[in-house]
């Protein structure tokens, strides 16, 4: 089975949606906010954003109560934070997308990356899932605003590698939706995957063969063959 090297796994801290950062604090402050942040993805993938409580995620997090309030101020502002985190995760991987790239190459170091998500933080994918579902109130600004940005700004560079001949028509816009979809779901219905394919959890070799599988689909459908490798995109 082919091998794809990706980024490494961990995101940047960036402010979060329209939410104004805070001053960078000390180590200590770091380490409990990022405790926070992932006892609160925890539990607003298991209970959602009106399921959550702010007790529930201390709990989770071994922290008191007033940490949470101390760090976020509200459960509202704690959950607009974490999301923002998750978006701006996902929009780091269309870096892979540019002008002066091999489309191939490109295109299954952005597949990578999604996959890679989807293994390592399917508790993201879930909140963020579970937030469209209930009609994406919290991030409705940053998906027709940041996220239609960037969209639009990489769906034109596959525009320019189809008029040059590097690749076949498709619709960039419809290629992404199809892209978030197909690799989303190993997060979103993971219990649905592991049922079909009598798992008690998914394996790393489990996503190494659906990664391959959705580069030989996603690729060739674009009129382009699988790279053996896929160099880091930094």
């Amino acid at each position: 089975m082919m091998k794809f090297s990706a980024r490494s796994a961990g995101p940047a801290l960036k402010p979060s949606l329209d939410t104004p950062a805070r001053p960078a604090g000390g180590r200590t402050r770091q380490a409990n906010e990022a405790r926070i942040l992932e006892a609160a993805e925890a539990v607003f993938a298991e209970a959602g954003f009106t399921g959550a409580s702010m007790q529930a995620i201390a709990e989770r997090a071994g922290l008191p109560k007033a940490n949470l309030h101390y760090y976020f101020g509200t459960k509202e502002l704690l959950y607009r934070t974490l999301l923002g985190r998750i978006l701006d995760m996902w929009v780091d991987a269309f870096d892979h997308i540019t002008p002066d790239r091999d489309p191939a190459e490109a295109i299954a170091a952005y597949i990578t990356d999604k996959m890679r998500w989807s293994r390592t933080r399917p508790l993201a994918s879930k909140v963020f899932a579970n937030e469209v579902i209930h009609g994406a109130q919290q991030i409705e600004g940053y998906l027709s605003g940041k996220l239609r940005q960037i969209v639009a700004e990489k769906a034109a560079v596959i525009d320019g590698w189809v008029a040059e001949g590097r690749m076949a028509p498709v619709d960039p816009v419809h290629l992404f939706f199809t892209l978030w979809a197909t690799t989303q779901t190993y997060a979103d219905f993971e219990v649905q995957v592991r049922a079909v394919l009598a798992r008690d959890r998914l394996t790393e070799s489990d996503f190494d063969h659906a990664t391959d599988q959705i580069l030989r689909l996603m690729l060739r459908g674009c009129g382009l063959e699988v790279p053996h490798t896929v160099p880091d995109g930094r």
